[in-house]
């Protein structure tokens, strides 16, 4: 991936992480609930991630 385009990937997800943060405290959204929901989203794609391993996944290291 070129460089310019990495960047300005990169300045999409925080801007839209600033949106998403501003509308939901906008909204009356407590810290707490934001940050459990941001966890569960976490476990979530990690298990996904994993759930579909066949050896060849991001955690297979050849050899070893």
């Amino acid at each position: 991936m070129p460089l310019p385009h990495f960047l300005l990937m990169l300045a999409a997800v925080i801007v839209t992480a600033g949106a998403t943060l501003l509308a939901a405290l906008s909204l009356g959204v407590p810290f707490q609930v934001m940050g459990l929901v941001v966890l569960a989203g976490a476990v979530v794609v990690h298990l996904a991630a994993r759930s579909g391993d066949a050896g060849d996944g991001p955690h297979h290291h050849p050899g070893g």
